[in-house]
């Protein structure tokens, strides 16, 4: 299985550009309004054509209703839908039926009891997505920058397919590759000089790592 690497929250060429050479699998586009890295859909549409057929492209949505959703098919022609709110199984296999495309569902981890949230998503979810419950106050579902304890994940089948996203950066990314059986990364702000704002530099950095740790894991030996 390819590892996977996911940049979200995108939303100038120069970063998309930058994120597929580097060797992104996925691109992903914020579709929340009170996300300071929300597109209009027509704009991620832009953005997306530019690089489409070397990348995954990912729509983000938090409970979205149908129109929206529509409107961002329509549009954006996603190659992945990324749910990130408190939808049901049975939306998903709507979704899925509905729009014939798979789905990455999300869940926001703190401790244990979180991760029994997902049994009835299990054949269901074609790719599950862990990130850390938000802090008090933040009104963001993701991309606040913090983490939570990755040996949660430790109790999950080792078969579990899922991407591991909340407060990766440059510094934290190998240890997050190696210490897990994560199948992809996922990161936003830890790639950004300002909320909202991808910083190139440390785009490049957090690919560096990425690397290292991915060609680590591959290596002869390895019990990953």
């Amino acid at each position: 299985m390819t590892f996977s690497i996911k940049i979200c929250g995108l939303k100038t060429p120069e970063a998309v550009e930058l994120a597929v050479r580097r060797g992104a699998t996925h691109i992903g586009f914020i579709f929340f309004a009170k996300s300071p890295r929300y597109v209009e859909p027509m704009d991620a549409a832009r953005l997306a054509d530019a690089i489409r057929g070397k990348a995954k492209i990912v729509s983000v949505t938090v409970d979205a209703d149908s129109d929206f959703l529509d409107e961002i098919v329509d549009q954006l022609k996603p190659d992945i839908l990324q749910l990130h709110g408190h939808e049901t199984f049975e939306e998903i296999l709507r979704v899925k039926a509905f729009y014939n495309r798979p789905v990455m569902k999300a869940f926001s981890i703190r401790d244990a009891h979180d991760l029994d949230r997902i049994d009835p998503y299990i054949g269901v979810a074609d790719r599950f997505l862990f990130d850390a419950k938000a802090p008090a106050g933040s009104q963001l579902p993701g991309g606040n920058g913090v983490s939570f304890d990755w040996s949660l994940l430790d109790a999950l089948d080792a078969d579990c397919d899922y991407m591991l996203s909340g407060g990766l950066n440059k510094d934290n990314v190998a240890d997050a590759i190696l210490r897990t059986r994560c199948t992809g990364i996922d990161v936003s702000s830890g790639v950004e000089s300002a909320p909202g704002v991808k910083d190139l530099d440390k785009m490049n950095e957090f690919f560096d790592a990425a690397e290292r740790a991915i060609a680590m894991r591959k290596a002869p030996g390895s019990l990953m």
